[in-house]
């Protein structure tokens, strides 16, 4: 095929472009649902939200949809120690945003902890609503930090409310805690309503379904159908997985994050592990793309 095309290519340039465009628009019409699995009620279509969708198909991330900086537009978190946020760590590349950890050279200290360590957070400028629909195709890096697709209201006196589409880790170790082992294997969602002065106390509801292969040996597509305040729908590969019904009504905007972190009860080994010694490829998250959709 690759050959028939390349003589194409050579004898209709302008028309095979104007193909490629349209078989593009036409693969993007609608969300990725495997056969029979769109929930979209009669009478209704997928309309694309393009402020919060992207193919990551250019040079650099487009600072109208997405920012890198942790501290910012109401953001205050720069990470869990020992891993501080880092904007370099983003990057686009072979139509790809790949997000990067490793090790701090040097260390540094921020609000009187030591960072060691060095990961990175994205957050779209735009919120999500309820209705929508969000997906991202996502590959998990190998160490022993985090890969993830989520949404966060932000703290502004009201409730706030954490949606974790998807959560997991590329490896554990003989070190992690027992309930995480199986995290580098898993489709993990939560949905956490978290303190604040309006809310004293946590609250948090969990799924979960082992996936195929360790998630960093594949790509997945993880989605999340925001259907309700009352329920959310959570797809795995196009197929419905299960649902989480909040117990508080799930009805303020949030935004999308993306963060690579290091967690306390899966900790970096004492001789780095793959966050200091794997390759680059080992040590970083793909997500080949992230796309948001609205009923009409």
């Amino acid at each position: 095929m690759l050959c028939g095309v390349s003589v194409v290519v050579h004898r209709l340039r302008g028309t095979l472009t104007l193909l490629l465009f349209a078989s593009t628009s036409v693969a993007h019409a609608q969300p990725f649902f495997a056969a029979g699995q769109d929930p979209k009620p009669e009478g209704k279509v997928w309309k694309s939200v393009e402020s919060m969708s992207d193919e990551f198909s250019g040079a650099a991330l487009d600072p109208s949809k997405w920012q890198t900086e942790p501290v910012g537009n109401g953001w205050t978190w720069i990470g869990r120690p020992p891993a501080l946020f880092r904007p370099s760590n983003v990057t686009v590349r072979d139509g790809a945003m790949r997000v990067t950890g490793g090790r701090l050279e040097p260390p540094v200290a921020r609000g009187g902890k030591p960072f060691t360590h060095q990961g990175a957070i994205v957050r779209s400028l735009s919120p999500g609503q309820v209705g929508w629909y969000f997906e991202c195709r996502m590959k998990a890096n190998k160490t022993v930090m985090s890969s993830t697709f989520w949404l966060m209201t932000k703290n502004r006196g009201r409730k706030k409310l954490e949606l974790d589409i998807q959560e997991c880790v590329g490896r554990t170790t003989n070190k992690t805690e027992t309930w995480g082992q199986d995290w580098d294997q898993i489709f993990h969602s939560n949905a956490i309503h978290r303190t604040n002065r309006c809310n004293p106390q946590r609250v948090q509801l969990q799924a979960r379904r082992k996936t195929e292969t360790k998630n960093w040996e594949r790509f997945y597509v993880y989605g999340a159908w925001w259907r309700s305040p009352d329920e959310i729908r959570f797809y795995l590969d196009g197929k419905y997985t299960y649902s989480i019904r909040p117990e508080t009504e799930w009805d303020v905007p949030a935004h999308i994050q993306m963060a690579i972190e290091t967690y306390d009860w899966n900790p970096i080994p004492e001789d780095g592990g793959l966050v200091e010694h794997g390759t680059r490829e080992e040590r970083t998250t793909q997500y080949d793309w992230v796309r948001t959709w609205k009923l009409e």
